[in-house]
């Protein structure tokens, strides 16, 4: 196909023919040995190099040009034709390619492409530049284009290669119906690019030629300049005259390969104090310091090196001179006088070391809320940059967290709770001795007395610290100990304890008033970090207290389930994590986990108030997402009071935005069936359990996992399982699964796999769930609840239908006594016969069919009477002159415990009795027959 672009006639390159002047070239040639002659020939192959790689990169440069604007003048003209008005319509004809084909004609002349194809999605051409292959399935991979996505790329394939362009076509309703391809020849855009060729050649060789006369030009310069001198003339010059012109203000010394003196400057004679005619001679002859010498004998490099000459202290420097035609080389030695910079210097760098020892001691003293460890980060700051030894004494209430005030005037006495040192085998008293401070003339009752440090420089001669134990400070002074300074820990003008710094034998020097200072400053950034260490040891040691008052410290008897539990409060500090088992009518059991968001006593506090409300709505026998719903209006309600006792009588909201509230609490509560084997469980933004089916499975079923406690607005929705006996649930809270460095999902599936192992108690199961999933340090709480489920076996099971007759009420009775009976249970037959009587005339009279009784047999014998109405009864007393209303209060004498529950058709009241009779003597026993008649 032929483009817009022709092809134009090729043309060879211009020649390079210009010639250079005859005298020069004589010249140069003449001088090619001298450093004029090789710095033109390398100038001129540095010309000739970087005009190469200029012209390459022009070439390759306007290639990449070209193709980059074929892709743009294709895209646009394909996105051009794709928006066109009727476009869609012209695609959704009958017959596209009449209507299409003559306007992609007039087209492709306009955009200044060369072809212009529409096609359909699949790739067939309704319309091309070429007509034979209308009808054709296009080449390359359009699924780009298909889905929505307009690209450019360099086809190659048939026809022929072309930067190509494809846009899909959109209808009214954004699907694409179509697709409108645009392109121009590869050939064509190299035709483009060759057209430049001769004008980038022709550049080329005027550059190569003005690069060449400039490389000449220079060189005739440099030429004159050197006199013609050769490249050894030169390098023997610039080695001796560079030296003393360039180091003028230092002794300059020159040294042969033979460890002769070539060289010396007037200054290295002065600081050196060198013979007369001191050159030629070896350097073992200058009467040079032993150190001084080796260093030139050696021939290594030396940089700023201090050296002695009589009573100066000369910063020396050495460097090889550079080889020359295989000869050996020699060596410069520079000199300087440093010995007043040296002392200034010796300060500077103390004085910088005891800064970066304070930096540190800001970051590493008090990583930990930890007291101890607050004091034995003091001694590794200390030791051994400062002190050769530290020890560290604290107030007994400080180790405790208690308050210091605690021992105010009790100085004397303190615990050693650290100790750092160069060595193990030091003399002074371990780790948990008790100090004591009797002598007042001993620095460290000394420091105490006065609230700052007081320095011991030799205490051989502190006789109150030798007085204070003679035959401890005589092993110490044995030992080398000879400089002490006390430092008292004082934090808000409060003592906490004492910190000592020693100096031993590997320390000679003692110490001063500087070091003094020093002490104090690292003393008391150290106070602060123990103090806070207190406070929050204090704080943690108050929630855990309350913490564990308030959680569950061993699980009620039930016969639903058999569980075990954990609980695992965090590093950084109490949480609101909390669990618990709740036994409910009915041998059913209330399984119960939550997490409140934040730390410390508030998050325990917090916890215990949605514990007891938990047990409270549990005693109303609620399906598990109403109680969340009265939990969620009960937090409402608590948040509420709380906001608007902290905004005070004026209404400050700022004071109310820091009242604490309770939202961001979470909750999972699930009721468990023995009976039917039913588990039903409802979620407040907490994470559903873990199902562990009989055979091993492990399942996380989908439960709808409603708003956090305390958002409110929503609903709660409840999720009903069937579990066989023996499945095993698993609740926990999200501190289990996820950290900094493990998220939940992770997390799941570590739990997952250390529950599938088969043939474990949930005490086992626990503790396995804790060595696999459990952080060296976790951020948060952990609460784990496992339950295996069991099952009433049938025969603990008696139940029938009742009419609505109140004749069926001594049939009720008569069949609850042969099973009372079969179950050896004929002690409490006649307290079950009443209650049983009391409660079926009441569902008979007051109730709606169907009526149901069950009796279950566990732990207590529990009668349950079901009834289609709502109606909730109450108990009361009934005056003597009233003919009923007694029925209930009986049931409420005879019975341990009794109560209603709502179901989704009705209601059930139930009552438990004990499986022995142990009241039958304390209440007196009435007619049955009788009390069919009493009214409720």
């Amino acid at each position: 196909m032929t483009g817009r672009f022709g092809r134009p006639p090729r043309e060879s390159p211009p020649r390079l023919s210009a010639e250079l002047d005859p005298g020069l070239l004589a010249r140069l040639s003449r001088g090619a040995r001298s450093v004029a002659g090789q710095v033109f020939a390398l100038q001129a192959s540095l010309v000739l190099l970087l005009i190469t790689a200029a012209a390459l990169a022009l070439v390759f440069q306007a290639r990449y040009d070209s193709e980059r604007e074929a892709k743009n003048r294709s895209l646009a003209a394909a996105e051009a034709f794709a928006h066109a008005p009727g476009l869609p319509a012209a695609l959704d004809s009958s017959d596209p390619t009449r209507i299409l084909q003559p306007l992609t004609e007039t087209a492709t002349e306009a955009a200044g492409v060369d072809f212009i194809a529409i096609m359909s999605t699949n790739g067939i051409r309704y319309t091309d530049s070429r007509p034979e292959l209308i009808g054709a399935r296009a080449g390359g991979d359009l699924t780009r284009a298909v889905s929505g996505t307009s690209f450019t790329e360099l086809f190659r394939g048939e026809p022929s290669d072309a930067v190509r362009a494809v846009v899909p076509v959109r209808d009214d309703s954004g699907m694409v119906v179509g697709l409108v391809a645009t392109g121009i020849d590869v050939e064509n855009v190299s035709d483009v690019v060759e057209g430049q060729m001769p004008l980038l050649l022709g550049a080329a060789g005027g550059a190569l030629l003005l690069g060449t006369a400039g490389a000449a030009l220079v060189s005739r310069r440099l030429r004159r300049q050197t006199r013609g001198l050769g490249a050894a003339e030169m390098a023997r010059m610039n080695e001796h005259h560079e030296a003393v012109l360039h180091a003028v203000r230092e002794g300059v010394l020159i040294i042969s390969a033979d460890h002769r003196l070539l060289l010396a400057n007037d200054e290295a004679r002065r600081l050196l104090d060198l013979p007369p005619k001191a050159e030629g001679r070896s350097v073992t002859d200058l009467g040079l310091d032993a150190r001084t010498t080796s260093l030139l004998l050696s021939g290594r490099v030396a940089t700023d090196e201090v050296h002695l000459a009589g009573d100066r202290l000369l910063a020396v420097n050495v460097r090889p001179t550079k080889p020359y035609k295989g000869r050996p080389t020699g060596s410069v030695m520079t000199l300087r006088d440093s010995t007043e910079l040296a002392a200034l210097s010796g300060r500077a760098e103390v004085a910088r070391e005891r800064l970066q020892m304070l930096y540190e001691a800001g970051v590493r003293i008090g990583t930990t809320l930890d007291v101890v460890r607050t004091a034995e980060e003091l001694t590794e700051v200390a030791v051994p940059r400062f002190a050769d030894f530290v020890t560290v004494e604290l107030l007994e209430p400080v180790l405790h967290g208690d308050d210091p005030e605690l021992a105010a005037g009790m100085h004397s006495e303190m615990r050693r709770a650290a100790m750092g040192g160069v060595r193990t085998d030091q003399p002074l008293q371990p780790v948990g001795d008790l100090i004591r401070f009797d002598v007042p003339t001993a620095p460290m009752a000394a420091a105490l007395d006065a609230g700052r440090a007081v320095l011991a420089a030799d205490l051989d001669a502190a006789m109150g610290w030798r007085a204070q134990d003679q035959a401890g400070t005589r092993e110490a002074l044995e030992y080398g100990l000879h400089s002490l300074i006390s430092v008292p820990l004082q934090a808000r003008g409060v003592v906490l304890g004492m910190a000592n710094f020693w100096r031993a034998a590997a320390t000679p020097d003692a110490f001063d008033e500087e070091d003094l200072s020093f002490a104090e400053e690292l003393g008391a950034r150290a106070a602060v970090s123990i103090d806070n260490a207190r406070r929050y040891t204090r704080e943690h040691a108050t929630a855990v207290t309350l913490q564990r008052s308030l959680l569950p410290r061993v699980l009620p008897e039930q016969s639903a389930v058999h569980a075990a539990f954990r609980y695992l409060p965090a590093k950084a500090g109490v949480g609101g994590d909390w669990f618990d088992v709740i036994p409910l009518a009915g041998t059913r059991v209330a399984l119960i986990v939550g997490d409140v968001v934040g730390h410390g006593v508030h998050a325990a506090a917090t916890m215990g108030r949605l514990r007891t409300a938990v047990h409270n709505f549990s005693t109303l026998d609620m399906q598990p997402d109403e109680l969340l719903g009265h939990l969620d209006e009960l937090i409402d309600r608590i948040d509420q009071n709380e906001s608007s006792a902290a905004a005070g009588p004026d209404g400050n909201d700022a004071a109310a935005g820091e009242a604490a509230s309770v939202t961001g609490a979470t909750c999972l509560y699930a009721v468990y069936d023995p009976v039917s084997g039913s588990c039903t469980m409802a979620s407040a933004g907490h994470p559903g359990p873990a199902l562990v089916w009989p055979d091993g499975r492990v399942e996380f079923p989908e439960l709808p996992v409603g708003l956090p406690l305390g958002v409110g607005g929503m609903p709660f929705e409840a999720v009903e399982l069937r579990l066989p006996e023996a499945s095993r649930l698993v609740l926990f809270t999200d501190g289990l699964l996820e950290d900094r460095d493990r998220d939940f999902d992770t997390g799941l599936v570590l739990l997952a796999q250390t529950l599938a192992r088969p043939d474990r108690s949930p005490d086992q199961a626990c503790g396995d769930v804790l060595d696999a999933l459990l952080f060296p340090a976790p951020s948060d709480d952990i609460a784990l609840l496992i339950a295996d489920t069991r099952r009433l076996e049938p025969d603990r099971i008696a139940e029938w239908e009742v009419p609505a007759d109140p004749a069926a009420v001594s049939r009720v009775r008569g069949a609850s006594a042969r099973q009372l009976a079969a179950w050896g249970l004929e002690g409490v037959a006649f307290t079950a016969e009443l209650i049983l009587s009391e409660l079926v005339t009441n569902a008979i009279r007051y109730g709606n069919a169907p009526i149901r009784v069950r009796m279950l047999r566990d732990r207590k014998l529990i009668c349950e009477v079901f009834d289609a109405s709502s109606t909730s009864p109450h108990l009361r007393y009934a005056a003597t002159t009233d003919e009923g209303g007694r029925g209930l209060f009986l049931v409420a004498q005879y019975a341990d415990r009794w109560g209603t529950r709502y179901t989704e058709r009705g209601k059930v009241i139930w009552a438990e009795l004990p499986l022995t009779d142990s009241a039958e003597a304390a209440v007196p026993t009435p007619d049955l027959d009788a009390l069919e008649d009493l009214a409720w």
